[in-house]
């Protein structure tokens, strides 16, 4: 992630380094794995619902979209294909970045998306300009304080904020606990999380963002809030 984002399609270089943390984790294989499945199979089904419910019940037609750790960006281009005008992401890892820009590139909207490395938004969250949609796909379970980084997602989002979450329960819980303790035994930093659902929405209603559209698939949780 970087320090200032403005749409227009470049990458601005970073104030810092990425996180290590992630980078280890979310390497460059992982983001060629994500991206040849997606170029095989499109999106996947919690994917699929994320766009769906913000074209037909928010309204994506000429939005800006800010994603936070939107990975190689197969969100970004589908909703770019569903008219949004153009797209931010912010990354914590590098590695997804020749892909994701490969892809774009492909889908000839290089010239509409923006990414960003090096920048945590709950660590600096005026840095980056407000959107009318903010997405967090797979992400609130890999950041350690996530009423932080939903209270600074929130308050860039004029109209939407739409994230999914693992549910939380005793499988889930158990394969965290397991990832983490793999971790630890190979020296990586890397932690994931199992935040409280209802937390996590009470922060959004603290920031203006009601729930308005919640779905459940095998594996992930995705809430959809408005103003």
């Amino acid at each position: 992630m970087d320090d200032c984002c403005s749409a227009g399609g470049e990458s601005r270089a970073p104030d810092r380094l990425a996180d290590g943390r992630y980078d280890a984790v979310f390497d460059e294989r992982f983001a060629q794995r994500i991206a040849r499945q997606y170029s095989k199979r499109g999106l996947t089904p919690s994917e699929r619902h994320i766009v769906d419910y913000l074209a037909d019940e928010v309204g994506i037609v000429g939005a800006r979209v800010l994603e936070i750790g939107g990975g190689v960006g197969e969100l970004q281009l589908a909703l770019l294909e569903r008219g949004a005008a153009n797209t931010v992401n912010l990354e914590l890892s590098a590695a997804y970045e020749a892909t994701a820009e490969r892809l774009a590139a492909e889908a000839g909207v290089g010239d509409r998306v923006t990414r960003t490395v090096g920048l945590d938004l709950a660590e600096r969250p005026t840095a980056v300009d407000e959107a009318d949609i903010v997405v967090l796909h797979r992400v609130v379970c890999c950041y350690p304080d996530a009423d932080r980084l939903l209270s600074a997602a929130a308050d860039r989002a004029r109209r939407a904020l739409v994230f999914s979450h693992p549910p939380r329960n005793l499988v889930s819980r158990a394969g965290a606990v397991s990832v983490n303790l793999m971790m630890w035994l190979v020296g990586r930093s890397y932690r994931g999380f199992i935040h409280s659902p209802d937390a996590m929405v009470d922060v959004l209603a603290g920031h203006g963002l009601q729930a308005r559209y919640r779905h459940r698939d095998r594996g992930w949780c995705i809430v959809g809030t408005q103003r």
